[in-house]
């Protein structure tokens, strides 16, 4: 067998990526604070989305990204209702 290279990943193409992106920051919001991992879970959802949209247009995108490390931020020092809304306002950036 003759590998040339990896198959190209389209996982969201196009602006479907926003619905995704939407999704994923209402779950990394509805298990922040939930014990068990909810925080370890939250933050790597939002690492995720950020990662996904810097990829695709980080100019584009640039502000979304900024409240999303906000968030992280927030969320790691245990400042929930703080990381809830910088996540509602991404969201609401989304589009």
């Amino acid at each position: 067998m003759e590998v040339l290279r990896p198959k190209e990943i389209e996982t969201h193409p196009g602006d479907s990526v926003v619905r995704w992106a939407r999704r994923q920051l209402e779950i990394a919001r509805d298990i922040l604070d939930n014990p068990g991992g909810g925080l370890l879970f939250a933050t790597q959802t939002i690492g995720q989305v950020k990662a996904a949209l810097s990829e695709r247009d980080a100019a584009r995108w640039e502000s979304v990204v900024a409240l999303l490390d906000r968030a992280e931020d927030a969320a790691v020092r245990r400042a929930f209702d703080t990381a809830r809304q910088l996540l509602d306002e991404a969201a609401g950036n989304l589009s």
